[in-house]
């Protein structure tokens, strides 16, 4: 295999990062995979005392999503706002935020950083918290669609007689998304607020 002629990346030609570029291609278009071997991978074990694994927090967050009729990156973002859980249990909800941030409007992207300190509000006062924490983003343009995430589809999602859909029925979508061009300005669209889906 070809590699690059540096060993300090200050060093390196246009000719070593043209290579590096190709060579990342088919890195890059396997990044659905990963993320669904990950989802697999949280299936594994129960949440540490809840009553679902982790996988079907996801799942059952996803389903009343798509049931909703959520967009493309609202689903997505619903499976995959936990995805950092794993690796990063104290800033899950950031680790997973830059997860799917190059790929899906910039609101979702903004309710999965933010999610963590919104839930807050439904068991802060048991740890001594201050569950009003989320009070410090009252003014932003996607707290509402912050605080409704949390309540319809986050939240609510630990149950273990909750008819989810299967991770098979999400693998197109996660595909779709993360094939998108990263950090495409007609994806990101900052600066748009438009909520989740009116309930019906």
């Amino acid at each position: 295999m070809k590699t690059v002629s540096f060993t300090q990346m200050k060093d390196g030609t246009k000719e070593d990062y043209d290579l590096l570029a190709e060579a990342e291609r088919p890195y890059h278009a396997l990044t659905p995979e990963r993320i669904l071997s990950e989802l697999k991978r949280q299936n594994e074990d129960t949440l540490s005392g809840y009553k679902i694994t982790r996988m079907q927090h996801g799942l059952q967050a996803a389903t009343r999503a798509r049931r909703e009729g959520a967009d493309i990156d609202w689903i997505v973002g619903a499976l995959l706002h936990d995805i950092g859980d794993g690796l990063a249990p104290q800033n899950h909800d950031r680790f997973s935020a830059e997860v799917i941030r190059p790929f899906v409007r910039d609101e979702v992207a903004w309710v999965v950083e933010h999610h963590g300190i919104f839930q807050m509000l439904y068991y802060g006062r048991h740890y001594g918290w201050d569950e009003n924490a989320r009070d410090q983003f009252k003014d932003h343009m996607h707290f509402q669609a912050c605080a409704d995430f949390c309540e319809r589809w986050d939240q609510s999602s630990f149950d273990p007689d909750y008819e989810m859909d299967t991770l098979e029925s999400f693998e197109p979508l996660v595909r779709e998304v993360f094939s998108r061009k990263a950090y495409d300005p007609a994806v990101l669209q900052e600066g748009v607020s438009r909520g989740l889906p009116p309930l019906q």
